[in-house]
């Protein structure tokens, strides 16, 4: 898993929205397309949190642990390829990649300069 000091590591969240056609699916049918879809990359770790409940902005956040950019691009683009996106039964309603404890780094290199 990327640390918070690995200076290209990045945390993604992706804002997601399920669509009526996932809902249609059996509860069976979600798990597999789901576990099909997440990425098998050892150094990306994929963590989910259902927010349906508590917002209408989006109905799941995907947070991604990924040591690069080059790594996110990777995911993203593996991610649009699956039924999730090519179905689609989710839309993409934002991503918002952002860097583990950032400041930290930030006022460290003020430091060192």
């Amino acid at each position: 898993m990327p640390t918070p000091s690995d200076p290209h590591a990045l945390s993604v969240f992706l804002l997601v929205q399920a669509r009526p056609s996932w809902l249609a699916l059996s509860r069976e049918d979600r798990r597999t397309l789901g576990a099909q879809a997440i990425p098998t990359d050892a150094e990306v770790h994929v963590r989910q949190f259902d927010c349906e409940a508590f917002s209408a902005f989006c109905s799941d956040i995907w947070m991604l642990s990924v040591p690069s950019p080059r790594s996110l691009h990777a995911v993203i683009e593996r991610l649009r390829d699956t039924p999730l996106f090519a179905e689609p039964y989710f839309d993409l309603v934002a991503i918002l990649p952002s860097i583990e404890n950032g400041w930290q780094s930030y006022e460290e290199s003020l430091h060192d300069a």
